[in-house]
């Protein structure tokens, strides 16, 4: 088959990925509001299109934090990404260096830090949740400054787990349990059990071996569910600055007076977020949100994501004033359909469609893109 849109590949990675793991990448929180917010608020802002404009030598290269990457998109943290394809995190992170993409290494990932960077000749991103054992923050924090990670991406909307129906449904467990309501459909996806198979990777890689009252499944389960920090707060958002001591990114941000904030702690970077419609459903979505934040803050990188799905949506970001995005679900659906080629795949067509919408939009260079390429938006107006 070949792969012309995100869709074609996210219709793929369903036939190839047990239906509670890609039901964990598709859905979102409660009644799925803001998740569909986040891709239909997209199809508000239309494009001015230009004619008889030199649209020779075009470039999509675009530095964030000080490095010039081939397109501004970085690939978002995603939990849990060795189970969509064995290996993932190795597989995914490999994909963005070649391409000259960012990669970003959820705390919660199955390849742990240590053996992504084994796997990888170039410095990625490392993201990091707040956990109840600041010992073992701090420990992950040292841990990703020894591989040489060259930015942190602090997670900040996360403080207790948004309820999301479709994981309760599917009794999502890492690893999957085998039990007789998915055996037929793990029998249906025999090349992820035989992947699956070979790899040492089917549990949390950053946890296990690194806290040692985690001794089994049960143990590591109830760790995770108990670690989220409810009483997370600014001071100890400075406090991980302090340790870490290199460029650090705030995730989460949705209000003006948050990104404020984030700036006045140090943070480099903020990602204007609502973690993808996972957590709290009825906020707005990023896109309409990213403006406001946009204005609030100077001499900060102002990224967003929550519904990238096309090399349009990443355009019509940057025209409102993102320096960069991030995108997740669009590359695990790579990495589902087909591994690391998969993921190549999705950033290529990413690519394309962002430089040919910029070339009709009458830019050769993404630098030089603004507000003048967009005819209509109505979250101008928040301005």
């Amino acid at each position: 088959m070949e792969y012309l849109t995100i869709d074609d590949l996210k219709k793929e990675a369903r036939k190839k990925v047990p239906k509670a793991f890609h039901d964990y990448v598709l859905s979102g929180s409660w009644t799925e509001t803001t998740l569909k917010d986040n891709s239909n608020d997209f199809k508000k802002i239309s494009f001015r299109q230009r004619v008889a404009v030199d649209i020779s030598n075009r470039s999509t290269k675009k530095s964030l934090l000080g490095i010039e990457y081939n397109m501004p998109v970085a690939l978002a943290p995603v939990g849990s990404l060795g189970m969509q394809r064995a290996d993932g995190e190795i597989l995914a992170a490999q994909a963005a260096e070649n391409f000259g993409v960012p990669f970003t290494l959820s705390t919660m990932s199955i390849c742990s830090i240590e053996e992504v960077a084994r796997n990888t000749s170039k410095p990625f991103w490392f993201q990091l949740y707040v956990m109840r054992d600041h010992d073992f923050a701090k420990r992950l924090v040292e841990r990703a400054k020894a591989v040489g990670c060259s930015a942190l991406v602090l997670t900040l909307d996360l403080q207790i787990l948004g309820q999301r129906h479709a994981d309760i449904r599917n009794g999502l467990s890492i690893p999957l349990k085998i039990k007789m309501s998915n055996l037929f459909d793990l029998l249906s996806k025999p090349s992820w059990c035989y992947q699956m198979a070979r790899t040492k990777n089917r549990t949390f890689g950053n946890v296990m071996g690194h806290v040692k009252d985690i001794t089994n499944l049960n143990s590591l389960t109830k760790w995770v569910q108990d670690q989220f920090d409810p009483k997370l707060n600014w001071d100890d958002v400075k406090r991980i600055k302090d340790w870490w001591g290199g460029k650090l990114i705030i995730k989460g941000i949705m209000d003006p007076d948050d990104a404020k904030m984030a700036q006045k702690c140090g943070a480099d970077a903020l990602v204007v977020s609502n973690h993808g419609g996972r957590q709290l459903d009825g906020v707005n979505s990023s896109i309409s949100t990213l403006p406001e934040i946009k204005k609030a803050v100077s001499n900060i990188e102002v990224l967003m994501d929550g519904g990238i799905s096309s090399g349009q949506d990443i355009l019509k970001a940057i025209a409102l004033g993102a320096e960069g995005v991030m995108t997740g679900r669009s590359f695990v659906y790579g990495l589902s359909a087909g591994g690391k080629k998969g993921v190549t795949k999705s950033l290529e067509i990413l690519n394309k469609e962002l430089d040919m919408t910029m070339a009709l939009c009458g830019r050769r260079d993404i630098k030089d893109v603004g507000r003048e390429i967009i005819k209509d938006c109505p979250f101008f107006e928040k301005n």
